[in-house]
């Protein structure tokens, strides 16, 4: 597997787990509270500015969009959870549809949990933590808009969010500090997924 991505490609938007592609290829997928900056992630990891659909409109992504890197495994970009101007009735909707994926799909090799770095720890977000663990499902934390803050900012926020993991955590998960604007993290994240399997 590659260190940096050479070829991504969009393969399709998908609404239910069966219809996901089912090539025997690992996937990671991300996912984050609506507004983290998840696009803005995708497209510095993949260095492709207009790959993942980026917004100023929380909700944007409401489908499962899977991209091939290298023909070598899919990185997954889920819907966001949390604010987003649509019904209870959709938003439900988009709940059950991930949930259903994320505790289902045999190929689902780690979910990248995106925290927003400017902001104190949030109840959504760790209520979504516990449940991946509550389903057994792999996953990392990454830290998304560091560069909007100061360094001491960010510790403050990152230490209450470890202290609120540790009311219910032993160990707490992994964690990358990320940028979309000064692409920093990315040579973490694709060693860790490089190194995945190898562990």
């Amino acid at each position: 597997m590659m260190n940096l991505i050479q070829k991504p490609v969009f393969v399709g938007s998908f609404v239910r787990e069966d219809q996901c592609p089912k090539e025997d290829l690992p996937e990671f997928a991300f996912i984050g509270r609506s507004n983290v900056g998840k696009s803005s992630l995708i497209n510095m990891l993949c260095s492709t500015k207009g790959l993942a659909k980026v917004s100023n409109t929380p909700g944007k992504t409401q489908l499962m969009n899977y991209f091939r890197i290298d023909d070598a495994w899919f990185m997954v970009d889920l819907p966001g959870y949390g604010y987003a101007k649509v019904s209870q009735t959709q938003r439900a909707a988009w709940e059950r549809m991930i949930w259903y994926f994320l505790k289902n799909r045999q190929t689902l090799s780690c979910v990248f949990a995106l925290i927003d770095g400017m902001i104190p720890p949030q109840k959504m977000d760790i209520d979504f933590l516990n449940k991946l663990g509550q389903f057994s499902i792999p996953f990392v934390m990454v830290y998304t808009k560091t560069d909007r803050i100061t360094q001491r900012e960010l510790s403050v926020n990152m230490d209450a969010m470890d202290k609120k993991l540790s009311e219910t955590w032993e160990q707490l998960p992994e964690k990358f500090i990320t940028s979309a604007e000064k692409g920093l993290g990315r040579k973490e994240i694709f060693n860790f997924i490089k190194n995945f399997h190898t562990v």
